[in-house]
């Protein structure tokens, strides 16, 4: 129960640079009256006289003192406008009005609705001709996201996603896959200030029924259905989850070019594990999409030469540990570990136990601290042994379920990739605890 429920007043306090998004949440949750305060940004890394020093400060977006806004917003009487709250129309026109080209061009960049990169247009001729590409009731409704965690989500139907998908230039035949990401529940438009994106990886039959590219350049602009399917799940993101508007819906502070288009299929024929999706409970002629939530940070590196471990661990121990990795790897790489010994099970399980930080240097992270910290307290294992750590003693950063490989790539060279790729299901304050490999049959 909250404490406003309890009869406690309360007033939200926020740093000044989200003071758009807060008031902008505020409206969207019908209390455009919400009464808030703001210090400045920022907070971490701050020695507690600095901190001291904003509250005896000036507020930095009303100018007046900190103290005294705080004092007047918990004790002022709520008056008639602060009770009337606001109801908003979440209905949208499912037709433009007629005009040229170059007009509806800028109308759709001037309403953010597009990435900036040119698009087609939707027009109700080419929205048919995508709907021919699944068997689903136009009508039907999909899902439902929401750019954070803290603002209400959106439902949208298959038409919506048949909009976004003609946009972002894709083919009819390439729908299913479209619908069954949008199906995961997990947006590729996050909010987060870290500039998270989303990386999808495609298994199954319809890799090969759809001529998307898992050679050379896998991960790159050369192949239509990967780069066009990405980009619509993007671009959907976006418009069905109420917007991605930079200070407004959106607040990564440096963004992220994985944005843009991150979805490639899995080398199956020429690795000589299992797919990921029958690891993941799926039959093989099963085609499927997995969504991981991140591409937060990419190393990379060559192998398995004899330096590999050491490499490895390197990686393994410089990745922001919030951020579980995906290990994308060529299959030269690949086999070039199979021949070692390693199956797919036995790398991830050396990765896990090898990967090691003294649990100081662990909770200094600013997101562990801030996202996983409260897990701990709460007894949530394996989060609450490392809270009771001591600081020098190591603690372990990933279990064997938090760490995925999927391989992918042209055989023209061993490399390997770890991102930042949270499985979107696993661990503390995902977005999605249930689809994050979604069965694209089932939207064909």
């Amino acid at each position: 129960m909250s404490l406003e429920q309890c009869g406690i007043p309360t007033i939200a306090v926020h740093t000044h640079v989200f003071a758009r998004l807060a008031r902008a949440t505020a409206i969207s949750n019908g209390m455009p009256r919400t009464r808030q305060v703001f210090v400045p940004q920022p907070l971490v890394g701050q020695t507690p006289d600095q901190l001291r020093a904003y509250i005896e400060g000036t507020d930095p977006v009303s100018k007046r003192p900190f103290i005294q806004e705080m004092i007047e917003g918990l004790t002022r009487p709520l008056d008639q406008e602060d009770l009337k709250g606001a109801g908003l129309d979440r209905s949208t026109p499912r037709l433009l009005e007629p005009d040229s080209e170059e007009n509806l061009h800028e109308l759709f960049m001037r309403s953010h609705w597009t990435d900036f990169l040119p698009v087609v247009l939707p027009t109700e001729e080419r929205v048919e001709r995508m709907l021919k590409g699944t068997r689903i009731a136009r009508d039907k409704i999909i899902g439902k996201l929401r750019p954070t965690a803290f603002r209400e989500f959106w439902e949208f139907d298959v038409e919506k996603v048949a909009v976004n998908a003609v946009m972002a230039g894709a083919r009819p035949e390439y729908l299913p896959v479209i619908l069954a990401m949008s199906a995961s529940g997990v947006t590729a438009r996050s909010s987060s200030t870290t500039s998270f994106a989303t990386i999808s990886v495609v298994n199954g039959p319809i890799r090969d029924e759809i001529e998307m590219n898992s050679g050379i350049g896998a991960l790159g602009p050369y192949n239509h259905a990967n780069t066009t399917i990405g980009r619509a799940f993007g671009l959907l993101s976006q418009n069905l989850q109420g917007g991605s508007v930079p200070g407004e819906t959106y607040m990564g502070s440096l963004g992220n070019g994985l944005a843009y288009t991150c979805c490639f299929p899995e080398a199956e024929e020429r690795s000589p594990w299992s797919p990921f999706h029958v690891d993941n409970g799926f039959k093989k002629t099963d085609s499927t999409v997995s969504v991981f939530f991140g591409g937060w940070y990419t190393q990379s590196g060559c192998g398995p030469r004899d330096s590999w471990q050491a490499k490895f661990i390197r990686c393994l121990t410089a990745a922001e540990h919030y951020q579980q990795p995906l290990i994308v790897m060529d299959p030269i790489a690949a086999r070039g570990f199979d021949e070692l010994g390693y199956s797919k099970q036995k790398l991830i399980e050396w990765c896990a136990q090898n990967a090691w930080l003294p649990a100081r240097d662990y909770w200094d992270d600013q997101w562990i601290n801030t996202l996983v910290h409260p897990h701990g307290v709460a007894g949530v294992e394996p989060y609450a042994s490392r809270l009771k750590a001591k600081p020098d003693e190591l603690v372990q950063l990933y279990t064997p379920e938090d760490i995925k490989i999927v391989v992918t790539g042209g055989g023209t060279q061993g490399i390997y990739k770890m991102f930042g790729g949270r499985y979107a299901g696993r661990g503390p304050g995902t977005f999605n605890k249930e689809n994050p490999t979604v069965n694209i049959d089932a939207w064909r």
